[in-house]
């Protein structure tokens, strides 16, 4: 019998996730073993129906904005999900529900590489957004001493309001890093709203999002020189640490 895996969040039409797991499965041999299917939930509070209705389901991914809610159905945390209070990775286990945070393991990955590419390690980042991905960020950008300022459009305490940026930010925390869905497929027009023009090559922009490949804060990075990094490679390090919980 198949093993089945999953991926929950709403909307689900700019995800690879599917695409990436059914091909690891025909390359390695494990299609008559494994399949992975996508599982538009409009509420997390639809999680349990899903359960009952797929009892073969093994584990499951968690993508926006569920990253934070889906915490109140697990039985179980990892020590690093509980501290950073984001979940991206499930695995059900007699009947119990074991949540993880791999999000984490591929953002790390994808930093350390861009900012080798970039021949710089800036000691200040700003991160734009605050939901569960942006709580992966930070959790990493504080292991890796890099001090991390939240951007947001209702800034709590200790955060920024887009409309305060000025290129006297955008100089001292050289390193921007985009954790909102702006500029996802099918909205590929939207961005968030910073300064580009002031922009330099000192600047490095990582952008989560995945689809379209080359966002168009991507491209307005680019434009000014800046190095630019979009989110593939930190999807692929997250699904590949995922599969190795799911197996474990």
């Amino acid at each position: 019998m198949q093993k089945l895996y999953g991926l929950i969040g709403y909307p689900l039409s700019h995800s690879f996730s599917k695409r990436y797991f059914t091909e690891k499965f025909e390359r390695e041999g494990l299609s008559a073993q494994f399949r992975y299917e996508l599982f538009p939930l409009p509420a997390i509070e639809a999680l349990p129906d899903l359960l009952a209705a797929q009892p073969g389901l093994a584990g499951f991914n968690v993508t926006i904005p569920y990253k934070q809610t889906v915490m109140a159905y697990l039985h179980q945390t990892s020590d690093a999900a509980a501290q950073m209070g984001a979940v991206n990775t499930v695995k059900i286990e007699n009947g119990r529900l074991y949540g993880h945070n791999t999000d984490v393991v591929g953002f790390e990955e994808s930093l350390r590489e861009t900012l080798v590419r970039a021949a710089q390690m800036p000691d200040r980042a700003l991160v734009l957004g605050a939901g569960g991905s942006s709580r992966a960020v930070r959790w990493v950008l504080a292991r890796m001493g890099i001090e991390a300022l939240c951007v947001s459009r209702e800034p709590q305490p200790g955060q920024l309001a887009y409309q305060t940026l000025t290129a006297e930010w955008l100089a001292r925390y050289p390193l921007i890093i985009n954790t909102t869905p702006l500029g996802m497929s099918p909205k590929v027009d939207e961005c968030p709203p910073l300064p580009y023009e002031t922009l330099t090559s000192a600047n490095i922009l990582f952008d989560l999002v995945y689809n379209p490949e080359e966002t168009l804060f991507l491209r307005h990075g680019k434009k000014q020189g800046a190095t630019v990094q979009n989110g593939l490679p930190m999807l692929y390090g997250q699904a590949e640490a995922a599969w190795r919980i799911w197996q474990s």
